[in-house]
């Protein structure tokens, strides 16, 4: 199956209650199997811009790369997986960006952003991402984080200073141990999961999962999981329902079909002329 087919997204991003703008930036492209989502932090407008270009150089970058290659093969240089190889290299490049535009314009020094991406191909997902931003799955009956924080808090619960339990409730959540272009140098990190037809993938800021309890969007997704824009709206609405106190982003990705990349003579035969 085509991956455009294979694949239903839909997104949503909402300033919130309290902010008078939106720093969030996302993007989504089902021919590619692509998503992108930014959550910017800085001054006066800083962090839109830095959650733009982020978003930006890592959407355009890709896809430009995908109209002539395809993820699967071995990237010569890397040795990884296309695929794998183009999320890291094209984050670390929309670092330089930000961090080069933050050096040159005083009014956007300090800039930056957290970034979760997705790249769907071969019945998998190679997910990259930096900071807070997340990546959940439902599959099933079971919904559960994916990605894991670049965080203080998360610090603290994995070296056992804080229980789960006590995070909800600490004033350190925003505090970020790993962020794009607030340095020269940022190494995102990247796993590789196999997805499964049902499969529902969360993408989403952190002005969602701070505001609404892990369970409740797990229910949520369960109940309205037939209906991906109208589980995507009443997200957003419950976040703000509870204070909205942060911008709020989600991208949400349903695993309609198989879309597992050609093998043998036929994979040949495509490869020949996407080039």
């Amino acid at each position: 199956m085509n991956i455009s087919e294979a694949l239903e997204i839909v997104g949503q991003t909402n300033p919130g209650m309290v902010r008078s703008h939106n720093e969030d930036s996302i993007s989504f492209d089902a021919q590619y199997g692509l998503i992108v989502l930014a959550d910017g932090m800085g001054g006066y407008n800083a962090g839109e811009v830095a959650s733009g270009i982020a978003v930006s150089v890592l959407s355009s970058e890709v896809r430009h790369r995908l109209e002539s290659d395809v993820p699967e093969k071995i990237d010569a240089i890397s040795g990884q997986e296309l695929g794998l190889a183009l999320l890291r290299e094209n984050v670390i490049k929309a670092n330089l960006s930000i961090f080069n535009a933050a050096q040159s314009q005083p009014q956007y020094a300090g800039m930056g952003t957290t970034i979760v991406s997705g790249l769907f191909y071969d019945d998998r997902v190679v997910v990259a991402h930096v900071g807070d931003s997340r990546m959940y799955r439902l599959r099933g009956e079971i919904f559960e984080a994916v990605t894991r924080d670049h965080s203080l808090l998360q610090e603290q619960i994995d070296s056992g200073i804080i229980s789960k339990e006590l995070a909800r409730l600490s004033k350190n959540k925003n505090l970020v141990t790993r962020a794009v272009g607030i340095e020269a140098s940022v190494e995102p990190e990247v796993h590789v999961h196999a997805v499964q037809i049902g499969d529902i993938y969360l993408f989403c800021s952190d002005g969602l999962n701070d505001m609404v309890e892990d369970e409740d969007i797990g229910d949520t997704l369960k109940m309205l999981q037939g209906n991906l824009a109208l589980a995507a709206t009443q997200l957003i609405e419950q976040a703000n329902d509870n204070g909205g106190r942060d911008n709020v982003s989600v991208v949400l990705v349903k695993i309609k079909g198989s879309f597992s990349a050609p093998k043998g003579w036929w994979a040949k035969l495509k490869s020949w002329f996407k080039n």
